[in-house]
C-alpha cells in the first residue's frame, strides 16, 4: 500500500507528520520485537524464560499489521501488555523496580501502538472520526500503569521491621567521644559514636556549612584520586592528610589553615588510586612537656615512608627515624613502585606504631610481603614484626633475607586495647587473591582472618579466620569496634565486633577469641572450579546477624528496558552460578554474590552503645568475573604494571562490560573481573535495585531494626547519562557513618554525592546537602565554644566514579 495516499472510499489523504508516523512507530516497535524474539530465542536455549521469545513474535505480527494498517496490530500489542502485567506481577509482585524492566517499555510500545489510532480508522473501509472506546481505554489502562509504576518505585524505601524502645541518652562523659574526635574512629574503641546532643531530628533543618577548607591536592594529568580522608580533631586543631599524604592542620572554627608538612609523594607510589584515609596522633609521656614533637601526627605515605611531624609546627620530628622519616621498604625485597602503598591511619598502642600496607592485587605471586610492624612512636625503630609466613622474623629477617613474599597484608586500618596490650589486625588475602592451589600453609591458615597480636611481643595471641581458602577477594577490609558485650553468663565482658565483605557479623571475646555469638557453617559448592581439589568443603557463617540477602535468580536481573534487562538474564544463563561461594572457574564466567565490594568495607559500622545498635551501610552488587588461561592473557597483553607503559594500560584496562584484567603472573590464570557487573550496553548493573543500603541491628538480639536503600539516581541513569531521579534506589556506596547521642547518623558515601542526616529511630532521611564530589570517607562529630560540628572529607573517589574535590566540609546549626 503507497504510504503517500490512502486508496480507501471516502479516506482522507494524511498530513506529512501521520506520514511519518505511519512509518516511524511500526518500525520501532518492529525493532523491539525483533530484539526480543532473536534474544528470547536464545534465553530459551539456555533454558530461561520464554516470555521474551513469545512477546518478541507477537511483537514482530503486530508490526506488519501496523505497517499495514490493520487494527489488530493494536488487539496484539494490547494483548502482549495484558499479558506482561500478568506475567510481570507473577515474577516480581508489586516490587517497583522489578517492574520497570518488565513494563515500562512494554506500555510504551503499546501507547506507540494507540497512537497510530488515526492512521487506522482512516484506513478503515468505513472511515471513523471518532476512537473507539476500546482504544480510549487502552490508553487510559497504559497510562494507569505507567502511573502505578512511579508510585510503586517512590514508596520504595526504609522498612522497619521492630520498635526502637531504648530512651534517648543524655550527655556522658564515659562513652563515645565529646568535644575532640582523637581517633580515626572517633574513640579508642573505634565505636564512630559522638555523645554530643546539640544538634538532634527536630533542629538540623538549620544545619549549614560553617567552612569549605580546600586542601589544594587534586589530581594532575593520569592521577586517579580516591582520598576518603576521616581528619582528627584535638582541642582547636584538625589534623588530616590529602592524597598524596600532605599533611595539614586548620582551625576547627574556621577552617584556617595553621601549617602543612608536604612529603613529595611521587606519582610512581599511586597504586590503584590515591589514598589517604587518616593519620594518628601520639603524645610521648617521656618527653618534657615544651619538649619539640611531644605530640605528634603519625601517618604513612603511599610511597612507603612512615612520617612523624610536631602537631603544634609540622615540622618533621628529628628524632623519629631518619630526619622524621621511616623506609617501609626495608627488608620487603624487589622493588616496584605502588606495589607496597600505605594508604590506612596507623594505629598506636603502648607507644607503638602499627602499620600495614596495601599490596597490589592480582600482579604478580612474588609481591612484597604482607608484613605487619610495630615501630616505636617516638624514635621509629622496629618494636617487632608479624611476618605471618615465618615468625622467627620477628626481630626482621636474617641479613640478606626479606619477609615472606606474597603473603596476605593489612591494608585497612587495626584496632587496639591499651589495657590488655593487643592489636588487632583484620588481614587481607594473598596477592593473587583468584588462584590459590601455589598458597602456602600460613597463608591458608591466616588469610581473611582478624589476628590480636601483643604489641610487647609481636607474637599473635589468637586468630578467626573469616573465609577459609578464599578465591573471592573476600579480604577484611573494616576497621574493628570495641565494646561490652555479654558472655554467656550474662556478664558483660570486653568483646570486639568483626564485619565482613560477606556481610556476616561476628563478636569475640577480646582478650581471649571466645565467640559471644553463635557461628555456624554452610556447605561450599564446588561446581566449576578449576582447582576443586582446593575449594574449602565448607566456610563459616554468622548465625548471629548477616547483611547477605538470598542468592540471585534470572528474575532478578535488571536493566532499563525489556532488551537490556533480557541480555542480562542470557549472561545469567551463560554463567557458573550455584549460589553464594560459587568457586572461579574458567570455562565460562562465575557470578560472584556478594561482589568483593558487599557487605562492610573500610567504612566498617558505627555503634550507639546506649540505644544498643549497629549502624552498617552496605553494598549489594554481585561480580561476574572469569579465568583467563595464561596463554590468552598473554596473547591479549596483559602484563604486570612494571612491564612496560603499554602493558600497564592493558593491566588495568577495560573488558566487555567494563571488566578490568589481571594478570596473576606466576598462576595458571589471570583474571577478568567485572566488579559491579554493568549491563555492556546501557552500563546499568545487571541486577535489580537497590544496589546498597544501610541498617540498624539491634546489639541485643542481632535483629534487624530498620534497613533500606541508601542513595537516589540523580547522578545515575543508563549510558552514564544522569537521570535525576530522586527516589531511593539504593546505591553501592564505601565510607561509615558516625551517630550521635541527638539521635542522628550522618553519612555520605552514596555515589549520589549527597551527604545525610538519618533519624535513628526510623531510617528516614531528615536533611541533606549536595557536595562537590562523593563523601567516601567517614564523618566525624566535635565541639567548639559550645557548638556542635558535623565534617566530612567530600573529595571524591576513582573507583565509584564521584568526581574530584579537595574539599574538607564542615556543618553547623544557623543560629
Amino acid at each position: 500500500m503507497s504510504t503517500d495516499t490512502i486508496n480507501q472510499a471516502g479516506a482522507a489523504p494524511l498530513s506529512a507528520l501521520w506520514r511519518i508516523a505511519a512509518i516511524a512507530l511500526p518500525l520501532f516497535i518492529g525493532l523491539f520485537g525483533v530484539a526480543m524474539l532473536v534474544g528470547g530465542v536464545w534465553l530459551i536455549a539456555l533454558g530461561g524464560s520464554w516470555y521474551y521469545g513469545l512477546a518478541g513474535l507477537a511483537l514482530v505480527i503486530a508490526t506488519v499489521l501496523l505497517w499495514h494498517r490493520k487494527a489488530a496490530g493494536q488487539i496484539i500489542t494490547g494483548a502482549v501488555f495484558a499479558a506482561s502485567v500478568v506475567w510481570a506481577l507473577w515474577e516480581v509482585g508489586f516490587d517497583g523496580w522489578g517492574l520497570i524492566p518488565r513494563l515500562t517499555g512494554i506500555t510504551v510500545l503499546f501507547i506507540l501502538a494507540l497512537a497510530l489510532s488515526p492512521v487506522i480508522r482512516r484506513s478503515a473501509p468505513q472511515p471513523q472520526r471518532r476512537w473507539h472506546p476500546a482504544q480510549l481505554g487502552g490508553l487510559v489502562l497504559a497510562g494507569l500503569t505507567l502511573l502505578a509504576q512511579g508510585f510503586l518505585v517512590s514508596r520504595e524505601g526504609m522498612t522497619v521491621e521492630q520498635a526502637l524502645v531504648s530512651p534517648s541518652p543524655a550527655a556522658s562523659s564515659t562513652i563515645g567521644t565529646g568535644a575532640d574526635w582523637p581517633f580515626y574512629g572517633g574513640d579508642a574503641n573505634a565505636q564512630r559514636y559522638s555523645r554530643l546532643n546539640a544538634i538532634t531530628p527536630e533542629n538540623v533543618g538549620r544545619l549549614e556549612r560553617a567552612f569549605v577548607f580546600h586542601t589544594g591536592d587534586l589530581p594532575a594529568k593520569g592521577e586517579r584520586y580516591s582520598p576518603a580522608n576521616t581528619p582528627l580533631k584535638v582541642g582547636n586543631d584538625l589534623f588530616m592528610c590529602s592524597a598524596k599524604n600532605i599533611l595539614i592542620a586548620v582551625d576547627a572554627a574556621t577552617g584556617n589553615e595553621k601549617w602543612r608538612f608536604d612529603p613529595k609523594v611521587p606519582t610512581e607510589g599511586i597504586a590503584h588510586a590515591a589514598v589517604c584515609r587518616g593519620v594518628a596522633l601520639y603524645t610521648a609521656p617521656e618527653l618534657p612537656p615544651d619538649a619539640a614533637c611531644k605530640t605528634r601526627v603519625i601517618s604513612n605515605t603511599l610511597d612507603a615512608r612512615l612520617i612523624a611531624v610536631d602537631s603544634k609546627t609540622g615540622k618533621a620530628c628529628a628524632g623519629f627515624g631518619k630526619n622524621g622519616q621511616v623506609d617501609l621498604w626495608t627488608d620487603l625485597g624487589k622493588k616496584v613502585p605502588g606495589w607496597y602503598s600505605p594508604t590506612a591511619a596507623p594505629t598506636v598502642v603502648r607507644g607503638v606504631i602499627v602499620s600495614g600496607a596495601q599490596v597490589r592485587d592480582g600482579q604478580d605471586e612474588d609481591a612484597p610481603s604482607g608484613v605487619i610492624r610495630g615501630y616505636d612512636a617516638v624514635t621509629g625503630a622496629l618494636a617487632w614484626a608479624w611476618d605471618l609466613g615465618n615468625p622467627a622474623n620477628v626481630k626482621g629477617p636474617a641479613k640478606g633475607q626479606t619477609y615472606t613474599r606474597g603473603t596476605p597484608n593489612m591494608w585497612t586500618t587495626a584496632a587496639a586495647d591499651e589495657a590488655l596490650g593487643l592489636v588487632y589486625l583484620p588481614i587481607s588475602n594473598s596477592s593473587i587473591d583468584y588462584y590459590g592451589s601455589n598458597r602456602s600453609e600460613a597463608e591458608n591458615r591466616y588469610s581473611d582472618s582478624l589476628v590480636a597480636v601483643d604489641v610487647t611481643t609481636g607474637r599473635d595471641v589468637w586468630h578467626f579466620q573469616a573465609m577459609q581458602r578464599d578465591l573471592w577477594d573476600y579480604d577484611l577490609g573494616s576497621q574493628p569496634t570495641l565494646l561490652e558485650f555479654p558472655d554467656k553468663t550474662g556478664k558483660p565482658v570486653p568483646a570486639i565486633v568483626l564485619p565482613t565483605k560477606q556481610g556476616d557479623m561476628y563478636i569475640f571475646n577480646r582478650a581471649t577469641g571466645e565467640p559471644l555469638t553463635p557461628i555456624g557453617t554452610i556447605k561450599a559448592p564446588k561446581g566449576g572450579s578449576v582447582e576443586p581439589e582446593f575449594v574449602a568443603n565448607t566456610q563459616p557463617i554468622s548465625l548471629w546477624h548477616s547483611l547477605r540477602k538470598r542468592d540471585k535468580t534470572e528474575a532478578d536481573m535488571w536493566g532499563f528496558s525489556p532488551v537490556d534487562q533480557l541480555m542480562c538474564r542470557i549472561q545469567f544463563r551463560q554463567s557458573n552460578y550455584s549460589g553464594y561461594l560459587t568457586p572461579p572457574s574458567a570455562d565460562r564466567p562465575w557470578i560472584q554474590y556478594p561482589g568483593y565490594n558487599g557487605g562492610s568495607d573500610w567504612g566498617s559500622v558505627a555503634i550507639d552503645p546506649v540505644r544498643r545498635l549497629i549502624i552498617a551501610n552496605y553494598n549489594d552488587v554481585p561480580n561476574r568475573s572469569q579465568l583467563i588461561t595464561r596463554e590468552k592473557a598473554n596473547a591479549l597483553g596483559v602484563q604486570p604494571i612494571y612491564a612496560s607503559k603499554d602493558a600497564n594500560a592493558k593491566a588495568a584496562g577495560k573488558g566487555e562490560g567494563g571488566s578490568s584484567m589481571y594478570p596473576q603472573v606466576n598462576a595458571p590464570f589471570a583474571i577478568s573481573v567485572n566488579a559491579g557487573w554493568r549491563n555492556f550496553g546501557t552500563g546499568v548493573p545487571c541486577t535489580a535495585p537497590p544496589y546498597g543500603g544501610i541498617r540498624a541491628v539491634s546489639l541485643d538480639t542481632g535483629k534487624t531494626v530498620w534497613d533500606g536503600p541508601l542513595g537516589t539516581a540523580r547522578r545515575n541513569g543508563p549510558f552514564g547519562i544522569p537521570s535525576g531521579i530522586p527516589f531511593s534506589i539504593g546505591l553501592p556506596n564505601n565510607g561509615g557513618a558516625v551517630v550521635t547521642a541527638g539521635g542522628l547518623v550522618f553519612v555520605g558515601a552514596a555515589t549520589d554525592n549527597l551527604f545525610r542526616a538519618i533519624d535513628i529511630k526510623t531510617g528516614k532521611t531528615v536533611w541533606q546537602d549536595v557536595l562537590p564530589a562523593g563523601g567516601q570517607a567517614n564523618p566525624i562529630s566535635y565541639e567548639v565554644n559550645g557548638e556542635q560540628y558535623i565534617l566530612i572529607a567530600a573529595t571524591g573517589h576513582a573507583f565509584m566514579e564521584t568526581g574530584n574535590s579537595d574539599a574538607i566540609i564542615a556543618y553547623k546549626l544557623r543560629k
